[in-house]
């Protein structure tokens, strides 16, 4: 009997570790991130505008 509950738990425990990277790996190719540009203004030495266009994404 004790043997009969080892066995199942091991076979819950691999049917399991292998679903784990399948979920994760199933969400991972729609994901496109969303991207836009940030202008940031800022001066130099001599208080000339200076304006950088940064593109960021999430």
């Amino acid at each position: 009997m004790r043997k009969i509950i080892v066995s199942a738990t091991i076979a819950v425990v691999a049917a399991l570790s292998f679903a784990a990277p399948s979920q994760a790996g199933y969400y991972s190719y729609d994901y496109q991130p969303t991207c836009f540009i940030k202008k940031i203004k800022s001066y130099d030495y001599y208080g000339n505008v200076v304006v950088k266009r940064i593109k960021v994404c999430h």
